[in-house]
């Protein structure tokens, strides 16, 4: 489908922007995290079944853990001879963004040294083309728009392992809970001051929805664990942008936890905002941590998210989220409308 593409400059507020636009109308879309290139990946054949025009990997699309690229690639290239996904890429295109380990590190940040030959990799494995605007800056951020006026979904994805600061250390004191602790340093950045000017820009591009792809949990409250909430100040920071450029119809979706679940933060100043975390794809955990903004339960075995868009509802799009496991049933579900992602 990369053929329907073309890389087009929009002009939004006097400021050009580019990125990769489609007059596809986009209706169903899967996403997923946390899969393993050892492990059995049958779950593919269950995405398919759902017939999403696209598929979103949201990171730890492999585990790399390396800085040596040649291991790097031959982990890839199973992931690539894997039959499902191979059956996947003829029906469905694939956007992707990395998470620490296919990345290179655990729980790495900006110190990792291999960041530029790992991206050379990451590109050419999910058939970036020559012109994106990917190979323009550093770091693999990039926003997608698809449809016409009035059905215009925006999809961005993040980058929150190249410009990111180390996290803070508490120490691990329980098995579901992680070693770091929120950061009082508000000097410590998730997304890079470049990133987060790019970012600016394109939730001021007009759209009817907007997902926004993050590898790690947005809305999670705290757990021990990678996520937003390690640096309070930046997940205040992009509330108070999403306010600040009225930008309507703001969805999350994240992986990197093993465990599947809804989130929602609700506040007096602006709409409610949803992160669906959808993890992992091959393999699950034992035990989750707490959070307060969680809505229904979690799940705990391998998993992938849907998103499924009505565009012609009376109230505007009518939009649900599914969690879905590796027999395709739903597990957890969760529904908003455009009526309601609003200022």
């Amino acid at each position: 489908m990369n053929k329907l593409f073309t890389i087009a400059l929009i002009l939004a507020c006097n400021i050009a922007i580019a990125q990769q636009v489609s007059p596809t109308v986009i209706e169903r879309i899967a996403f997923g995290s946390c899969i393993s290139q050892d492990k059995p990946q049958d779950i593919w054949y269950k995405v398919i079944d759902q017939k999403p025009q696209l598929f979103i990997f949201l990171g730890d699309n492999i585990y790399g853990d390396t800085e040596d690229m040649d291991v790097l690639k031959k982990k890839y290239d199973m992931l690539l001879a894997k039959p499902g996904y191979m059956q996947l890429k003829k029906k469905t295109q694939v956007l992707a963004t990395w998470d620490d380990h296919d990345y290179g590190v655990n729980d790495g940040g900006k110190e990792y040294p291999k960041k530029e030959k790992s991206k050379e990799i990451f590109l050419k494995v999910f058939d970036e083309p020559a012109v994106s605007d990917r190979r323009n800056h550093e770091g693999i951020y990039i926003s997608y728009l698809y449809g016409p006026a009035g059905k215009k979904l925006q999809i961005i994805m993040l980058d929150t392992r190249t410009f990111r600061d180390k996290l803070c250390v508490a120490g691990k004191d329980e098995d579901c809970l992680g070693e770091y602790k929120k950061c009082d340093d508000t000097t410590k950045t998730m997304l890079g001051d470049a990133q987060w000017k790019w970012l600016e820009d394109q939730l001021k591009v007009e759209a009817d929805l907007r997902i926004i792809g993050t590898s790690t949990q947005f809305l999670e409250d705290f757990n021990g664990w990678e996520g937003w909430i390690n640096m309070p100040h930046e997940r205040t920071r992009m509330l108070n942008l999403i306010k600040k450029t009225k930008a309507n119809g703001v969805c999350f979706i994240s992986g990197d936890v093993h465990y599947g679940e809804i989130s929602m933060l609700k506040s007096d100043d602006m709409y409610p905002v949803i992160d669906v975390t959808a993890s992992g794809m091959t393999h699950g955990h034992s035990c989750a941590g707490p959070n307060v903004l969680r809505v229904g339960g979690c799940y705990m075995q391998p998993n992938f998210g849907m998103v499924r868009i009505n565009w012609d509802a009376k109230n505007g799009p009518q939009v649900t989220f599914e969690l879905r496991d590796d027999k395709g049933d739903v597990k957890l579900k969760h529904e908003t409308s455009g009526s309601v992602l609003k200022f």
